[in-house]
C-alpha cells in the first residue's frame, strides 16, 4: 500500500535526521552524466542495477521508480540544473517507516570528467534511521557500481560517435 510522505524542500538536504552522501568520479563530462540522470530517465535500469523501472511523469516534472524487491516511489523533481544538479523528492512510497526522502545528485567538472556526489536525505522513526545507517555501505557500493556502469555506457557512446 502506498503512503504519502511529508513534502520537503531542498533545505531538507541539510536538515534531515539521516543524511548519507557518496561520491565518485566519472570519465564522462557533466553534460553526458546530466543527460543520463535527468533527460534519459527511462535508461536508469540499464546502469543502476537496483532500478527496475524509471519513467517520467507529470510531463517530466515527476518520476515513477521501481526498485528490486518491489519498492515503488512517486517523485517530484525539485532541481534540474543542466550539467550541475538533479534532485527529487519522494512523495509516495510503499516503504514502511519513511516519513520524508530527498535525493540530490551534484555534478562538478573534474578535468575532462565529472565528480558525482549523491546525497540521500531521509526522516523516519528511530528504527528506520538505524536501518538506513546500517545500509550505508550497501548504498555506497550500489551508487559507485551504478556510476561505473553508466561511465562504461557513456564511453561506448563516445566511441560510437567518433
Amino acid at each position: 500500500m502506498a503512503r504519502r510522505l511529508r513534502p520537503v524542500g531542498l533545505d531538507f538536504l541539510e536538515d534531515a535526521p539521516v543524511r548519507l552522501s557518496f561520491a565518485t568520479r566519472s570519465t564522462a563530462g557533466p553534460e553526458a552524466v546530466y543527460r543520463a540522470l535527468a533527460e534519459e530517465v527511462e535508461g536508469w535500469p540499464s546502469w543502476f542495477r537496483a532500478v527496475t523501472l524509471a519513467r517520467p511523469t507529470q510531463g517530466g516534472a515527476g518520476r515513477e521508480i521501481k526498485l528490486m524487491g518491489g519498492v515503488r516511489f512517486q517523485e517530484t523533481i525539485m532541481a534540474s540544473d543542466p550539467e550541475q544538479r538533479y534532485a527529487y523528492r519522494v512523495d509516495e512510497t510503499n516503504v514502511p517507516g519513511v516519513r520524508a526522502l530527498l535525493e540530490d545528485w551534484r555534478l562538478t567538472p573534474a578535468g575532462t570528467g565529472t565528480h558525482v556526489r549523491w546525497t540521500f536525505s531521509a526522516d523516519g522513526p528511530a528504527a528506520f534511521r538505524f536501518a538506513l545507517a546500517a545500509a550505508r555501505p550497501g548504498l555506497g557500493h550500489s551508487f559507485r557500481t551504478a556510476v561505473r556502469t553508466l561511465d562504461r555506457q557513456l564511453a561506448d557512446r563516445r566511441g560510437a560517435d567518433q
